[in-house]
């Protein structure tokens, strides 16, 4: 098992619990990948960009179970909003029966004026009665299909692209509309807990410890530190791997479970060059994202979170509350920390920040913050980081499907697993678990014990789920 990011974990934990002795190898000295946290000087534990997941998250919330953390994610039932106008509005679950269940507290939202409103109503109607599958997504952007269906320029900016470019880490002129669909069908239309937002309750390396358990506890072992600088081939298949200190290893089969940009570079040029699935990771893109980290003297924010409209900042995680509420009360909990604050914003396709200076970005977020919450115009700053992740995910840009290799690939026993091969998922977390549990089941076919793995999407509910059988019909 090469790479121990959320791909590789979920495969090795999978393929341990099927009785395969397993090796995972991870260059850096913690586990989680991109969705993991570090230690800065003083011993405090940073996310390197905070990660959150929804109720469709059936996959991720399936390992975190396997791996004993469902119980350090706390669920939040409503989604919360600010404009540049000072307004609040909540979107929550109502009686009504998919997909209208959220129409209540949509049609009360008040940074949207009717007409807005309207427009994304038609267009959400019209993901609905498709049963999330448009026709004429097919070979557009998502920015395109929007156009199609008569959205505001308001509705546009101010609701599909806040939802979407959190969701996807893209601009919807970029984006295939048929990732940007699916967003919205599975979240908030299929199913009444599609949207319920699950953010972990600890720094996310704490979210991995059972897995080394899983796997050392089944006679695996997990190496850190131990980047691999070439896997051999010969004669079709993987012969060994080399370590970056020289040191060589082997095994029956691997999985290679790392970014598309760095996979081409571990193995022979002659076989990229020679299966196009390898060469055509080239043209798989890549999109940035930027954490920021702040640190006051004093509370400036009662809210657990906040999605921010008009701004560059998307959102603003409290951290200090989040990891201080009691388990059983995390819901009702609006009482900042005593003594100090720390937030963390994010900004998901921040090309237009990967070459501004980190003061530059700091003082950006500060004035944003400022125009949102008073108290932090008097708060002073005690510390701030910035953390630019420039290669953060694969773009889900137009026609990227045709480059996403499935888990088997051309090496006999060789398979691929991250979030950018062929899962039906853009780059999230859970799409990462997806791989994992996909290249586990290809695995375990080729050595004929055939299981499954992968979990199945969340159901239509309602009259979404006629309109999901209409349409297989």
């Amino acid at each position: 098992m090469i790479g121990g990011g959320l791909a590789g974990l979920s495969s090795g934990v999978a393929l341990a619990e099927a009785g395969f002795r397993i090796c995972l190898l991870e260059k850096r000295p913690h586990l989680g990948g991109r969705a993991t946290s570090y230690l800065l000087p003083n011993g405090e534990q940073v996310d390197n960009c905070q990660h959150v997941t929804l109720g469709c998250c059936t996959n991720l919330d399936d390992f975190y179970r396997r791996v004993g953390s469902a119980h350090k994610i706390r669920i939040y039932h409503r989604l919360i909003f600010a404009d540049s106008a000072g307004h609040r509005g909540v979107i929550r679950a109502s009686p009504l029966p998919p997909p209208f269940h959220l129409a209540p507290s949509f049609a009360l939202f008040p940074s949207l004026s009717w007409t807005d409103k309207r427009a994304i109503a038609r267009a959400m109607w019209a993901i609905a009665r498709s049963g999330g599958q448009p026709e004429d997504a097919e070979g557009a952007t998502m920015l395109d299909w929007l156009r199609r269906h008569r959205q505001t320029e308001r509705s546009i900016e101010g609701f599909w692209r806040v939802v979407l470019v959190s969701a996807l880490d893209e601009e919807l002129g970029r984006t295939d509309a048929r990732y940007g669909v699916d967003v919205f069908w599975k979240a908030f239309l299929a199913n009444r807990n599609g949207f319920l937002l699950g953010i972990p309750a600890v720094p996310l390396g704490e979210l991995y410890d059972g897995c080394r358990a899983a796997i050392e506890g089944r006679g695996g072992e997990v190496l850190r530190r131990a980047g691999v600088r070439e896997v051999c081939i010969a004669e079709g298949r993987v012969a060994g791997v080399t370590l970056e200190n020289g040191r060589q290893m082997t095994a029956d089969s691997y999985v290679l479970a790392v970014p598309h940009d760095v996979l081409p570079a571990l193995l022979p040029p002659a076989v990229v060059e020679r299966e196009p699935v390898f060469a055509n990771l080239r043209n798989l893109r890549s999109a940035p994202i930027t954490g920021v980290h702040l640190w006051f003297d004093r509370p400036v924010m009662s809210d657990p979170f906040l999605t921010l409209l008009d701004r560059t900042t998307q959102w603003i995680f409290n951290k200090s509350q989040l990891y201080a509420a009691p388990a059983a009360s995390f819901e009702a909990s609006s009482t900042p920390a005593e003594s100090g604050q720390y937030l963390q914003l994010v900004i998901s396709a921040s090309y237009s920040l990967v070459l501004r200076s980190r003061q530059e970005i700091i003082e950006l977020c500060l004035r944003e913050l400022a125009e949102v919450f008073p108290a932090a115009r008097e708060a002073r700053l005690r510390k701030a980081t910035v953390i630019k992740e420039t290669s953060a995910t694969f773009s889900p840009e137009l026609g990227c499907d045709r480059w996403r290799p499935a888990q088997k690939s051309p090496v006999k026993n060789l398979f691929l697993a991250g979030d950018w091969t062929a899962t039906g998922w853009p780059a999230t977390m859970e799409g990462a678990v997806r791989s994992g549990y996909l290249a586990a089941e290809a695995l375990l076919r080729g050595e004929g014990q055939p299981k499954k793995l992968l979990q199945p999407d969340l159901p239509a509910q309602g009259l979404a789920r006629l309109a999901r059988k209409s349409r297989k019909g």
